[in-house]
């Protein structure tokens, strides 16, 4: 069984860019979603596809399933989407052995950036850049299964300057 143990972070500047090792356009749409379960269906640079399926209660870890689909199938599926689908650029920038997957909303969310980090266990205590701001791991508002199923109030997206 695969665990996916993740901190997460809002991002208070741009000082991260300089180091992207990667950027990758995103799409992705929930299908189901419960309290301790949701599938989801995700686009990377309109060339490949993955389903996702997680369960857990905690933010910090869930049991996850990831599983490349084809494309066509996949736009299709993002048709059945619950509430918005979520539009994001993602850079990956590594810092000190670890890499950090920083997210650039756009659409309904531009504005908000959040960077995390996935981790091998719980006790992996990875180097916080200097980029970060508040740790909003446990914050469900900042989840992407709450950001597609509701709507974020305005005053919790931190903008960065464009």
């Amino acid at each position: 069984m695969a665990k996916e143990i993740e901190r997460k972070f809002l991002v208070t500047n741009d000082s991260w860019r300089q180091h992207a090792t990667s950027a990758t356009p995103m799409r992705q749409a929930y299908l189901s979603v419960n309290h301790d379960r949701s599938v989801r269906v995700r686009t990377s640079n309109d060339e490949s596809a993955k389903l996702t399926i997680k369960f857990g209660k905690t933010a910090l870890v869930r049991d996850e399933f990831e599983y490349p689909i084809p494309l066509a199938e996949a736009e299709e599926m993002i048709t059945f989407a619950v509430g918005n689908v979520i539009e994001k650029v993602r850079y990956t920038v590594d810092v000190g052995g670890f890499t950090w997957e920083v997210d650039v909303f756009e659409g309904a969310y531009r504005g908000l950036v959040i960077a995390e980090v996935e981790l091998q266990s719980e006790q992996d205590d990875p180097e916080l850049p200097d980029w970060l701001g508040r740790e909003v791991t446990g914050d469900r508002r900042y989840s992407n299964q709450v950001l597609a199923t509701e709507r974020l109030k305005p005053e919790l997206v931190h903008a960065l300057p464009n």
